[in-house]
C-alpha cells in the first residue's frame, strides 16, 4: 500500500455516524450493547462530544468508506503533579482493513495529539477477552499496569 492508498485519518462528522456506529457493533461485546438500527442516541452523543474541545472523535477513510473509528478523550487532573493525561477508547478497524497498519497509524496518531496536548500519560482500557488487541497493544509500548473495575449505571 502506498502512502497515497493509506486510509486518511480526519475529524469525525454527524455524517459518519452510521458508520462508526456499524464499526462500533462489529463484534461480539459491540453486538451486545450497540444499536445500528437507531442512532438517535449516537446523535446526541456525538453532539456533546463536538462541543467539548478535550474530545476528538476520529475516522479513518480509505476510497470515500469509513474504515475505522477511534476516540481520544484529555483529561486534566491533579495525580502526578498535576498531570494532563489522554484515554484512548472505542478503537475500531474494519475487517478488511485489518493487518495494513491503519491500527498502529490511529495509536500513533492519538499518542502525537497527546504531546500536542501537553498530555504527561496515555491510557486506554481494553476487554479482558480481547488477547490479540492485548499484544497489540504491548507492541506498540503499552503495559498492563492496572486493574480495572466498572460499574454499569
Amino acid at each position: 500500500m502506498t502512502e497515497s492508498d493509506e486510509p486518511a485519518i480526519r475529524p469525525a462528522t454527524e455524517a459518519d455516524l452510521p458508520a462508526i456506529v456499524a464499526l462500533l457493533a462489529d463484534d461480539p461485546l459491540g453486538a451486545a450493547r450497540e444499536s445500528p438500527d437507531d442512532l438517535t442516541p449516537y446523535v446526541a452523543a456525538f453532539k456533546r462530544l463536538a462541543d467539548d474541545p478535550h474530545q476528538h472523535v476520529v475516522v479513518a477513510v480509505h476510497e470515500g468508506r469509513v474504515v475505522g473509528t477511534l476516540q481520544l478523550t484529555i483529561v486534566p487532573g491533579l495525580s502526578r503533579k498535576g498531570a494532563t493525561r489522554s484515554i484512548i477508547e472505542g478503537v475500531r478497524v474494519h475487517a478488511d482493513e485489518r493487518g495494513g497498519g491503519l491500527g498502529t497509524r490511529f495509536i500513533q496518531w492519538a499518542i502525537e495529539q497527546s504531546r500536542r496536548e501537553n498530555c504527561q500519560l496515555v491510557q486506554l482500557t481494553s476487554d479482558v477477552s480481547r488477547t490479540d488487541a492485548h499484544r497489540f497493544y504491548e507492541r506498540l509500548g503499552f503495559t498492563a499496569s492496572h486493574l480495572g473495575f466498572k460499574l454499569s449505571l
